[in-house]
């Protein structure tokens, strides 16, 4: 089965979040065309009503509205993996190493995961429980969120656009911008993921069974998996920037290679987003 992935993203103002909030809605709404009878009736239930739509893509974005809340101000370390390493000659994240403290996006998804799935709770605790998962899911696919040196990229100064930039910025939503400006003029109007079938976009190289394995159990080493995928991109790509360059320039080779790995690590956290919860509701991954 093969799909183009279309970013039709509703512009907004520009904030600061783990992939943008364009980026986090996208994997929201990839996630939304796979879900399992279970865990759809689940996602529409719980997110119902006039803010969410029901929809994992309207809702990925909380987590980072949130966070600045003087209420959620606790949840701030939690979108990330200090990564102790030396990109770009040597990379990994290592949980016992890297996860310690106030805990770090691998805590939390497991400890959202228990959370989603516990009757015990209310509607409103299993809903926040739901929203963090979405967003930190996405979070995790983001390569400077699995990275400790200078911030996560934060405090490395570059250009995108002509404007000043950090590199962490670039990689949440500059490249995301220019692509949505150059690809669509700046004017698209929707705020979903369109997958049309008969393009080059294949979803069959996110194999099901290397995004999850069968049981909740083994499930619940995968973030670790993921995290590990996302850092080495910081030593094999993410860290080749030139700092006197524009990496958000047209004839720059850093930002023709970086938009593959945002479109690809941005469906596949969709796909495993959408798994996750499978697992969790309806006992398989349900994935094509």
């Amino acid at each position: 089965m093969k799909f183009s992935l279309s970013f039709i993203l509703l512009l907004s103002a520009v904030k600061t979040y783990g992939w943008g909030m364009k980026g986090h809605e996208a994997v929201g709404f990839i996630a939304m065309k796979f879900l399992a009878p279970e865990a759809s009736s689940f996602v529409e239930t719980s997110l119902s009503g006039p803010q969410y739509h029901s929809s994992l893509g309207l809702a990925a974005p909380w987590a980072d509205e949130v966070r600045r809340q003087k209420g959620y101000a606790w949840s701030a370390p939690l979108h990330f993996v200090d990564a102790e390493d030396q990109p770009p000659t040597e990379c990994s994240a290592n949980q016992k190493r890297d996860c310690a403290g106030n805990g770090c996006i691998l805590t939390a998804i497991a400890n959202y995961t228990s959370r989603v799935v516990d009757t015990s709770l209310s509607d409103s605790d299993r809903q926040e429980a739901l929203k963090f998962i979405d967003h930190f899911i996405g979070d995790i696919g983001q390569p400077l969120h699995v990275e400790g040196i200078e911030r996560g990229g934060n405090g490395i100064h570059v250009q995108c656009a002509g404007k000043k930039n950090n590199l962490h910025s670039v990689w949440d939503d500059g490249i995301i911008n220019k692509l949505l400006d150059d690809e669509y003029d700046g004017s698209v109007i929707h705020n979903w993921i369109v997958c049309e079938p008969g393009s080059n976009f294949h979803w069959e190289s996110v194999n099901a069974q290397t995004v999850l394995e069968p049981s909740l159990d083994e499930t619940m080493n995968c973030p670790l998996v993921w995290a590990k995928e996302s850092n080495a991109y910081d030593c094999s790509f993410v860290w080749t920037y030139d700092s006197y360059e524009d990496l958000c320039s047209d004839d720059n080779d850093y930002y023709s290679g970086a938009v593959p790995i945002i479109e690809m690590q941005i469906a596949k956290q969709g796909y495993r987003l959408a798994a996750w919860l499978n697992v969790l509701f309806d006992g398989k991954t349900n994935l094509p």
